[in-house]
C-alpha cells in the first residue's frame, strides 16, 4: 500500500465508498432540475442549462461543506471514522462536479459571443471597486484551481514525494477553496435575491463549519491541557489497565504536544507514537486487526513491538517502554528511535 504506485488501490470498502458517492451526486443532480424551480422567486421558468450550471454548482458546494464537516464529527463520534477512510476519493468527486459547473458556465454564457470565452469571462467585468457588481467569477476560479491542485497531489506518491508535513500544509489549502467559494456565491448568485433557499444553505454551512471545528478543537484542547502525573520521574501515569479495550488504545498526551498510543492485545500492552508515518494520521483511533495496529484513516499497518510496518514496506513509528503498578499502566515519555522493538508487558490477571 505505501510502496507501489498504483492509480487506486481498490478493494470492497473503496468500492463501495466510491460508488455510494457517485450514486447520491447522481441522485441530487436528477432531483435539483425538477424541484429546485419551485423554491426560486421567478417571472419566467428557467431553462434547462441555467438548471444545470445551478445543480452542479450547488452539488459542489454542498460535498466541499461535507468534506469539511468529516474532520470533526470523526473527532468527536467515531462513527463517523468509516466516511474519513477515503476522504480524498470525496475531495477528488468534489473537484470533478465544481468543474463540470464551470463547464456549463462557459458553454452558455460565452459560447455565443466572437471572443475566445476566457477571455471575455476575465475581461468584460471590471467594477473591483464594488461590491455589488464584483466580478465573482474570480473566487470560483481561485477555488477551482485550489480544488485541482489537491485532486492531481491527492495520490500517495505526492504524499511520499513531498514529504507528510509539506502535503498536510499545502492539502489545508481546501479552507482557502471553501471561503473563495462562499465569496463566488456571496457575491455572486445571491445578489440577484431570487433563491432564499441558497442563503439560507450558505449561513446554515457557514455556521454548522464553524460550530463542528469550535467543538472539535476543544475536545483536542482539554485532552492536552489535562495532561498526565508524573509518578517516579521520568515515568508517567498513563492510566488503569481495565480503561484499555482489547485491540484498542487510550491516548496519552505529553509536553511538547506528543501524543503515545498505548495498546491493549492478547493480554499485552505495546506503546507506539499516536501519529502514523503514512499521513500522521491518529493511530490511538484505530484498532488492532490480525496482529498489527491499524490507522484509521487509510489502513497502514504496524507491529505492536516495534511499530514498524510488515514487509515488504519501511515505514517505522517511535516506541515506548512501558511497565505495571499494580493496575495502573506507567509510560516513560523519552521515545525510542523509530522501530525500536520493546518487549510488550504482559498483563496479570484481576
Amino acid at each position: 500500500m505505501s510502496v507501489r504506485y498504483t492509480p487506486v488501490g481498490w478493494n470492497r470498502n473503496k468500492a463501495i465508498y466510491d460508488g455510494v458517492l457517485v450514486a447520491s451526486v447522481a441522485a441530487y443532480l436528477l432531483l435539483y432540475l425538477p424541484v429546485a424551480p419551485a423554491f426560486q422567486d421567478l417571472t419566467r421558468p428557467l431553462d434547462g442549462p441555467t438548471l444545470r450550471m445551478q445543480a452542479f454548482g450547488s452539488a459542489a458546494f454542498l460535498m466541499l461543506s461535507m468534506v469539511l464537516a468529516i474532520g470533526p464529527l470523526a473527532r468527536l463520534d467515531r462513527r463517523f471514522l468509516p466516511l474519513l477512510y477515503n476522504r480524498r476519493h470525496f475531495g477528488v468527486l468534489t473537484f470533478v462536479v465544481a468543474l463540470t459547473h464551470a463547464g456549463q458556465v462557459l458553454g452558455w454564457y460565452f459560447d455565443f459571443g466572437v471572443a475566445d470565452p476566457y477571455v471575455a469571462l476575465l475581461g468584460t467585468n471590471t467594477s473591483y471597486g464594488q461590491v455589488l457588481g464584483f466580478p465573482f467569477e474570480l473566487f470560483g476560479i481561485l477555488a477551482l484551481v485550489v480544488l485541482a491542485v489537491l485532486a492531481v497531489t491527492s495520490h500517495d506518491f505526492w504524499l511520499n514525494f513531498l514529504t507528510p508535513p509539506l502535503w498536510k500544509t499545502m492539502h489545508m489549502g481546501v479552507y482557502a477553496a471553501y471561503a473563495a467559494v462562499i465569496l463566488h456565491v456571496v457575491l455572486g448568485r445571491l445578489q440577484s435575491g431570487q433563491n432564499p433557499l441558497l442563503a439560507v444553505l450558505v449561513a446554515a454551512s457557514v455556521a454548522i463549519l464553524s460550530v463542528l471545528h469550535v467543538l472539535a478543537g476543544r475536545r483536542e484542547r482539554a485532552r492536552d491541557l489535562a495532561g498526565v502525573p508524573v509518578v517516579d520521574p521520568p515515568w508517567v501515569d498513563a492510566g488503569s489497565v481495565d480503561a484499555i479495550a482489547e485491540g484498542r488504545a487510550v491516548v496519552v498526551p505529553l509536553p511538547g504536544d506528543e501524543r503515545v498510543a498505548v495498546f491493549r492485545h492478547k493480554g499485552r500492552l505495546s506503546a507506539v507514537s499516536n501519529l502514523c508515518a503514512h499521513q500522521n494520521g491518529p493511530l490511538g483511533e484505530g484498532k488492532v486487526i490480525g496482529g498489527c495496529i491499524t490507522c484509521p484513516w487509510h489502513g497502514f499497518t504496524y507491529r505492536l513491538a516495534d511499530g514498524r510496518a510488515p514487509a515488504p514496506y519501511t515505514e517505522k513509528l517511535a516506541t515506548y517502554r512501558l511497565k505495571l503498578d499494580g493496575r495502573r499502566v506507567l509510560l516513560d515519555p523519552r521515545a525510542n528511535p523509530p522501530g525500536t522493538y520493546v518487549e510488550p508487558i504482559p498483563i496479570p490477571e484481576t
